[in-house]
């Protein structure tokens, strides 16, 4: 559609919205004179004001919908362009401490035009992003330990390997709840990553306690808290988390899985899928049984037997070198043995 006909539809439409709302006015006046109508005439008038009124509320609604359309687009196209801009200018630097990110566009682009086993946000894109979370973040909070501390320290969240549910989950809710506004501004990324993240971050925290009696963080003494559990100053690291996500890490992610051949991808996802649960079930279950140690109560089986030889508290301390049981617990004596 040329401008000219754009321009051309836009005033007929204007001239017949003028022309509703002149119909109704008049109709209105009527009702509100001192014109004497027959209870007939006067239904009829009703009946008219009745249609018109519906008419307006159907165009009323038509054009807020298209309003937002239009908006996305506009806001959409914008963001689009500046991201394209920036990613010409880094590009064009000499020097690069990292490899300059995609743009999400251009990720669409390749997965469309490979079709990719994983492209958009299938079952496939999110398992690969909730893996690559699970590592990524504990190799990341291992070396800010590092710096920090002085010294290596494991923060693993699974017996096996270096992987944390946590990061994955986390990785995986901000890709759900952000992939629709990858290509828009970054207020969306970040009211989005602010209330994801705090959910997440609470509701681990819930768990974690209620079902192994232990915690890893406590915000109790910082301010705007809720239940030691988040708070403000972590919920804005979160929502500032959700911009840089799926304006830079994801797209980063997304890259090394287009690297993943077709052939190859659905096979080894489910491969790590099942590994990931079996890890998650281990961990379940062993910890568990960590915890009832810490209670003083006995192994009642043969595979607590087995946990009780295999995974001491020694190894799951090494392992959870964070988790800090609660006073309940941790104050719970050991049954007395002699020899």
């Amino acid at each position: 559609m040329t401008k000219e006909e754009i321009e051309a539809l836009r005033a007929q439409m204007a001239q017949i919205e003028e022309e509703s709302r002149r119909r109704l006015y008049a109709q209105m006046d009527r009702l509100s004179s001192d014109e004497r109508m027959t209870d007939e005439e006067r239904e009829a008038l009703y009946a008219q004001i009745d249609e018109q009124l519906t008419y307006m509320r159907q165009t009323r609604d038509m054009l807020s919908q298209k309003l937002k359309l239009a908006s996305a687009a506009v806001d959409e196209v914008e963001t689009r362009l500046k991201e394209e801009q920036r990613s010409e200018k880094r590009r064009s630097r000499k020097i690069h401490l990292l490899p300059v990110a995609p743009t999400n566009a251009e990720i669409d682009y390749q997965e469309r035009k490979s079709r990719h086993f994983a492209q958009g946000i299938s079952f496939y894109k999110l398992f690969w992003v909730f893996f690559i979370g699970c590592f990524l973040g504990v190799v990341l909070e291992t070396l800010y330990c590092y710096l920090q501390r002085g010294h290596f320290e494991s923060r693993a969240g699974l017996i096996y390997g270096p992987f944390n549910l946590v990061y994955g989950i986390g990785a995986l809710a901000l890709s759900l709840a952000l992939y629709r506004f990858r290509n828009r501004g970054r207020i969306f990324s970040f009211v989005g990553g602010f209330i994801v993240g705090s959910v997440i971050e609470y509701g681990c925290s819930f768990f974690q306690e209620l079902v192994f009696g232990t915690t890893s963080w406590d915000y109790s003494n910082m301010p705007y808290n809720i239940n030691g559990r988040i708070c403000l100053l972590y919920s804005i690291f979160w929502g500032i988390l959700g911009i840089f996500w799926i304006k830079d890490i994801y797209p980063r992610m997304a890259k090394w899985i287009l690297r993943i051949p077709n052939r190859l991808g659905k096979a080894m996802t489910w491969v790590l899928l099942l590994f990931m649960v079996f890890n998650s079930m281990m961990t379940m279950l062993t910890s568990l049984r960590w915890t009832e140690r810490q209670k003083g109560i006995p192994a009642g089986s043969a595979m607590e037997e087995y946990f009780d030889a295999h995974y001491p508290d020694e190894r799951m301390q090494r392992i959870f070198a964070n988790a800090e049981f609660s006073e309940e617990i941790a104050g719970a004596e050991a049954p007395e043995t002699g020899e």
